[in-house]
């Protein structure tokens, strides 16, 4: 039986006891197609990322529907007082860029969706760097994790957690801002099932998973996105161009 069937957990619920009573009281929510969430193994779960909150907001909505989250996390976060005690206890999965520790914690998160987990990653990486808050060109470890483990990709749009807590200026408090969340149908990537583990094969598989999310929040937002933001350059990449991939996690 997969492990997000067991229960949520001692730390998780202390977690949401704390949480979960401000984050109602400030927000309203709207949730759609947690029937997209497989019951029966391990996935990942990709996701757009626009505010620092938003990992809060992820996980309620998570947790909400019986799935115990482990968010591929920055390693500095660890470093932070009772933020990474929390990090530790819910056993989230640091991530140090740019050094050995990336493949440790890919391998970690390909042993957690094989033991039945969920594990979530943000292919941003970051918070977006896009000025308009679309998803940027993604990272690849979300493509990796799945090629490696055959496990099912669920992309995740959310949209409002910028008002909760935006990158700069002040919280909206009134009227209270809007959760919102769509889920889609797991990504079809069975174009890349079995082939070697490339970089081309990453970056296209990569970018299939992002443009399913993007397509989430396109409808979400109401409105079509405008060409990919390449954080490396700090431009849009033109319609059709190949930058080539970025780093791993």
């Amino acid at each position: 039986m997969a492990v997000l069937q067991r229960g949520i957990g001692p730390a998780f619920n202390a977690a949401a006891l704390l949480l979960r009573p401000p984050l109602r009281l400030l927000t309203t929510r709207s949730w759609q197609g947690a029937q997209h969430l497989p019951r029966d193994r391990g996935f990942v779960v990709v996701s757009n990322h626009v505010s620092w909150s938003d990992p809060v907001t992820l996980a309620d909505f998570l947790l909400t529907h019986g799935v115990r989250p482990r968010f591929l996390a920055k390693q500095s976060l660890f470093e932070v007082p009772v933020v990474g005690a929390v990090l530790r206890a819910t056993r989230q999965v640091p991530v140090l860029r740019g050094t050995s520790d990336v493949t440790t914690a890919l391998s970690a998160a390909q042993e957690a969706v094989l033991a039945g987990e969920c594990v979530v990653v943000y292919p941003d990486g970051t918070l977006t760097k896009d000025p308009q808050q679309w998803p940027m060109a993604g990272k690849t470890g979300a493509a990796r994790i799945a090629l490696a483990t055959g496990c099912p990709v669920v992309p995740l749009a959310q949209w409002g957690p910028h008002q909760l807590l935006p990158r700069v200026g002040r919280p909206q408090l009134w009227p209270r801002p809007r959760l919102r969340v769509l889920v889609g149908e797991p990504v079809d990537l069975s174009a890349f099932a079995g082939r070697p583990l490339t970089s081309e094969v990453l970056r296209e598989a990569t970018e299939v998973v992002v443009g399913a999310v993007t397509a989430l929040l396109e409808q979400l937002r109401g409105e079509s996105a405008p060409p990919r933001w390449d954080p490396r350059t700090g431009a849009r990449r033109p319609a059709g161009s190949d930058a080539g991939p970025l780093d791993a996690a």
